[in-house]
């Protein structure tokens, strides 16, 4: 590729200019900014010693051997220590032929290391919502661009089942069910148990006004109400495997279960493994007689079990309390070695938002302490929470964006902008019916995923949808753009093979274009590195974007030298396939029509 013969003249310039030997590795090349002219620019400010010159004389003299010695460079101009260098146009049509060339670009080989996802981990007292879409997006993209990386992954679920909040909804529905099931009330299993999660809270309150209005102290009155006490009950019965408990607790589940994997399949999202706490929970007790024994953790006066994270910078925390029941934390300890057992992994990644930051960092410190050699390979993929322009969600008070509803919003707001451009009009309805679909979902995880992880976001359903703008359907427009192009040429028999030294003079579009589609592989492992699919998103946009650029300005059809026509379906050809490639890594679909 260009940067590395580049390097590679450099290296030589300086062996033979300051009889220095520089080799290719030390010589950084970054794309030149936009208000300058060239496309790869040196910094020469680091190599003044050797130079020993001024900043741009030293550019100067560089560039003047690289532009007098190589085939490749046809000019130069240096902004203080900055050398911008413009290549010739007979080397970027060399570049495009020879990337056209290669089936694998931008694909990494096998680096023999394993990593895990875990994303999603709903809870099954209730339907997923925006902030699981943005959840599911981020670790179903995540693992995609990491396989593309080289790694070999696997993608794992681990679903909240257990606990107090999952009895909340079985006591709602124990109460008020009256036999009720998804069948009979016409819904889905997970909407259904939602409902009753609302009811226990509506229920809630009302006791704890009750007993306040009586007057108790409001906070001892959440601890004293009825229900509460009645849903710590039916935990208790359930962890010592109360027959009726666990058989109620087992039918809603199930319902809940089948939503779920509706919803799922919505949204195009697939787990290689589903854990679920109720078969974790106690996995980290023997974890916790293991750190005992090493000297990691201790005991109170009263048998609770702590560890002591100050040299850390953090505090004590518990990890076993008094009565020997399990807290999150020993639960999550002892998952991480089950996970780990069952998939030796490189890295772990956990896909969770950033209201737990602190409890990743006690667990990963705790992994290290234990002495588990996978603990460097722990990783919190840590995301902002999604608002609406309407304000936060609250589940307890059903006042959430359920992701189903959402996903119907957007087919619908798809379907409707689509007839108004008259997008589909020699398309048959169940064409059509798919186009709105993909152009829905499309959206919706370009949207969620162009924003990095780490930001909080606003989420506007409208403008997700546009086909203007940093948009997903933006994108996919281009796309099925590029696909008729594509077809006229092979319907017109246009060869896609040219003579680079036949193509000639080339638009700065033309230029611009190629080098964006040099960039991909830099994007990718960009994306990986980080850990951030909006990497990729951008990278995309920024794609779509300079091709239109390049079809308003470049006329490709009425162009009557038959390479440089070639040439223009060529880059078309391999912009298509990486706009596909690249949506594909965000886990969206781009149509060949629109």
């Amino acid at each position: 590729m260009l940067e590395q013969r580049i390097q590679k003249a450099i290296s030589q310039a300086f062996a033979e200019l300051f009889d220095h030997s520089l080799s290719e590795t030390e010589i950084s090349i970054q794309p030149t900014r936009k208000e300058f002219a060239g496309t790869y620019t040196f910094v020469v400010f680091p190599f003044l010693k050797v130079t020993k010159g001024k900043p741009e004389d030293s550019g100067n003299q560089i560039g003047e051997w690289l532009a007098k010695n190589t085939d490749f460079i046809k000019g130069f101009n240096v902004v203080k220590g900055f050398l911008n260098l413009e290549l010739t146009d007979v080397s970027w049509a060399i570049v495009l032929q020879d990337i056209s060339g290669d089936e694998s670009y931008g694909s990494l080989e096998d680096n023999g290391q394993k990593v895990m996802v875990e994303f999603s981990s709903p809870n099954t007292n209730k339907p997923l919502h925006l902030g699981h879409l943005r959840n599911n997006f981020l670790g179903d993209s995540t693992a995609r661009i990491l396989a593309a990386n080289g790694y070999e992954v696997k993608k794992v679920n681990l679903v909240n089942d257990r606990g107090v909040h999952i009895c909340k909804s079985m006591l709602a529905y124990q109460k008020m069910g009256n036999g009720e099931t998804p069948e009979s009330a016409g819904m889905k299993g997970d909407h259904l148990i939602g409902r009753y999660y609302v009811k226990f809270d509506q229920m809630y309150k009302a006791e704890i006004n009750a007993l306040v209005e009586s007057g108790m102290d409001p906070e001892l009155a959440k601890k004293e109400a009825p229900s509460i006490l009645e849903a710590q009950e039916m935990l208790q019965k359930w962890e010592n495997g109360d027959k009726e408990t666990v058989a109620l607790w087992e039918k809603m589940n199930g319902w809940v279960y089948q939503g779920f994997d509706q919803t799922y399949e919505t949204m195009g999202i697939k787990f290689d493994t589903m854990y679920k706490e109720s078969n974790t929970y106690l996995l980290g007790k023997e974890l916790v007689e293991e750190g005992l024994q090493k000297g990691v953790f201790f005991k109170k006066e009263n048998g609770s079990v702590w560890v002591d994270l100050t040299e850390e910078g953090m505090d004590e925390k518990l990890v076993l309390r008094a009565d020997g029941t399990a807290v999150y934390m020993t639960q999550d300890m002892g998952t991480c070695d089950m996970k780990h057992k069952n998939f030796p992994f490189d890295k772990s990644v956990f896909v969770v938002g950033n209201e737990q930051d602190y409890h990743f960092k006690v667990l990963f410190a705790i992994m290290k302490k234990l002495g588990r050699a996978y603990a460097d390979g722990l990783y919190h993929l840590s995301y902002g929470m999604v608002d609406l322009p309407s304000g936060k969600m609250k589940s307890r008070e059903g006042t959430v964006v359920d992701a189903d509803d959402l996903l119907q919003e957007m087919f619908n707001t798809a379907e409707k902008h689509t007839r108004e451009l008259g997008k589909i009009e020699d398309m048959d309805d169940s064409e059509a019916q798919k186009l709105y679909k993909v152009l829905g979902l499309g959206a919706l995880k370009y949207f969620l995923l162009k924003v990095d992880p780490k930001k909080r976001m606003l989420f506007n359903p409208q403008e997700s949808i546009e086909f203007q703008g940093h948009t997903g359907p933006f994108i996919q427009y281009t796309h099925a753009r590029i696909s008729a192009i594509l077809r006229r040429g092979k319907s017109l028999e246009i060869q896609t093979s040219f003579d680079s030294d036949k193509v000639g003079e080339l638009n700065t579009r033309e230029v611009d274009l190629i080098f964006k589609i040099t960039e991909y592989p830099k994007a990718l492992q960009e994306a990986a590195k980080e850990y951030s699919p909006s990497i990729m998103a951008q990278y995309v946009y920024d794609l779509a974007k300079d091709y239109n650029g390049f079809y308003q300005e470049v006329p490709i059809f009425n162009e009557e030298n038959k390479d440089k026509l070639a040439f223009r379906i060529a880059i078309s050809n391999m912009t298509a396939k990486l706009i596909k490639e690249g949506m594909s890594l965000l886990g969206i679909e781009v149509p060949e029509r629109m």
